[in-house]
């Protein structure tokens, strides 16, 4: 949970996450659906399906016990190089470096590093410098304090210098660059999309459409539509997509909102309609699979940030 997102957030969803799956058993024996759901407003939802894919393979091929063998940790989905370190070093005691966003900007600060931080030459050269001056026996509790250290002292603005004990040895700080590290590649600009969505009704139900496992929002429920190309109309775009995705056709009716949403490499603005079936039977042509949901039922239902607002505002409409 904290690879790509902060302590502060994390906390209610881990202390919830624990009472539901207490231990890897109740974790591999959920069914998918249900672990989205629990992870549902943390985004980046990959992690989550890595998280239950390798709670399986443990119950299935270690006895249900984490392996403190790095090779076999390296195997496990979602386990990358800094996830390794942090479980070697913090839970095994071994001596093992780790690297997140918060040891990587101290490093920085404190060892000047001019290359970009977020290229692979400036990474490596930070992953050299945390297994260089790493204290032998002491790995875990040293790993913890540095991204503690980042996370409330050595913040990525306007970082709290006078509280922090390493200013003696902080060759940043020293040169009063401290802002101006880490250095990062220049940003790229995030493209903006506008998308559509249909809220189609029948008898008392919603369609929803299930995204396919892998991509952006792998495995979770959606009001099916798509993104306008040049030259249409939100109505036609609407029209196109449900015909492309669902083999049917629909009367687009009055608008259900405007929705902005910022993802990591680009972001949208939505625009959902009300919508009704006139012609075919809705069919998952793109989609994993199709539901139609009683308003109450939505909840049960895991859903990226957009279509959750739509959905909360389905289901007050529905109580009114």
């Amino acid at each position: 949970m904290l690879q790509q997102t902060r302590v502060e957030t994390v906390i209610p969803y881990f202390e919830r996450w624990m009472e539901r799956f207490p231990s890897i058993a109740t974790l591999a024996a959920a069914s998918e659906q249900a672990v989205l759901s629990a992870w549902e407003g943390l985004g980046y939802y990959s992690r989550a399906r890595n998280l239950y894919k390798a709670a399986r393979i443990v119950m299935e091929e270690y006895g249900g016990e984490l392996p403190a063998d790095l090779q076999a940790l390296r195997k496990l989905p979602g386990i990358g190089r800094y996830t390794v370190g942090a479980i070697a070093s913090m839970a095994f005691r071994q001596d093992v470096a780790t690297l997140d966003a918060n040891i990587r900007r101290v490093f920085a600060r404190v060892f000047d590093v001019a290359q970009p931080a977020d290229s692979a030459p400036g990474e490596e050269f930070l992953w050299n410098l945390a297994e260089t001056h790493l204290p032998l026996g002491r790995a875990g509790d040293y790993n913890q304090a540095l991204m503690d250290l980042g996370a409330t002292v050595c913040l990525p603005k306007q970082p709290r210098c006078l509280l922090c004990p390493l200013t003696g040895m902080c060759q940043a700080y020293h040169l009063g660059i401290q802002d101006q590290r880490p250095v990062l590649k220049p940003k790229v600009d995030v493209p903006h999309y506008t998308v559509t969505a249909a809220v189609i009704q029948r008898g008392g139900k919603l369609l929803l459409a299930k995204r396919p496992s892998r991509g952006l929002l792998g495995g979770m429920w959606e009001f099916p539509g798509g993104k306008i190309e040049q030259d249409e109309s939100l109505e036609q775009c609407l029209t196109r997509e449900i015909r492309e995705e669902l083999d049917s056709l629909i009367q687009v009716g009055k608008p259900f909102g405007v929705y902005q949403h910022a993802y990591t490499h680009f972001s949208i603005t939505l625009h959902a309609f009300l919508c009704k079936l006139i012609e075919g039977e809705p069919k998952p042509v793109e989609a994993a699979e199709l539901a139609w949901v009683n308003p109450a039922d939505l909840q049960y239902y895991p859903m990226g940030k957009v279509d959750r607002q739509i959905a909360q505002r389905l289901i007050l409409r529905d109580d009114e």
